[in-house]
């Protein structure tokens, strides 16, 4: 069953309990929820949905990937697809689609998202797209293994990185705390 606007309200209103301080920042991600928008489709360029990974190895150090398209340094994640569930495990599946990572050996640390960050993406001519926001709900996960193979079409290298380097400040604390 695909994702629903039900259990996007749920996930949201969970952090948001956890997290009551990003009610302001998320305000828009609820408008569009309760103006019924269909924030699984890559098409609604008011805002959809994204589902990214933080991925911890044993010395806490976190997995970056680098984007192809955005020449930059990110979490791996990406877009919903029709077959995800839920959105635990469309980060865990894309996850394993860009690094090659199987889901047998990574394990969620919560059932809730660490971190929800709202972002803009630049317009992209080649793909129709104008410019718009995402609404990345990060979940952490660990893990011992390492990158096995890089989706090249859109990574193109991978590195481990110290949990103290994630630049979002309010992300690197809850990973941080989450990995003591």
């Amino acid at each position: 069953m695909p994702i629903t606007a039900a259990h996007i309200r749920t996930t949201l209103d969970d952090y948001l309990d956890a997290h009551p301080e990003e009610k302001v920042p998320l305000a828009s991600l609820v408008e569009l929820l309760d103006a019924e928008a269909d924030l699984t489709s890559r098409k609604e360029f008011r805002g959809h949905v994204t589902a990214g990974a933080i991925l911890a190895d044993p010395d806490g150090r976190i997995l970056h990937i680098r984007h192809l398209a955005l020449q930059c340094w990110l979490l791996p994640g990406g877009h919903l697809e029709a077959h995800d569930d839920t959105l635990s495990s469309a980060a865990q599946r894309e996850l394993t689609e860009e690094t090659g990572i199987p889901t047998c050996v990574v394990t969620p640390a919560d059932h809730r998202p660490i971190h929800i960050d709202a972002h803009h993406i630049p317009a992209n001519p080649a793909k129709e797209e104008p410019e718009h926001r995402h609404f990345d709900f990060r979940f952490l996960f660990r893990t011992s293994a390492d990158v096995i193979e890089l989706q090249t079409e859109e990574v193109t290298a991978a590195t481990w990185r110290d949990a103290d380097t994630i630049a979002d400040v309010a992300l690197r604390g809850r990973v941080l705390r989450a990995l003591r």
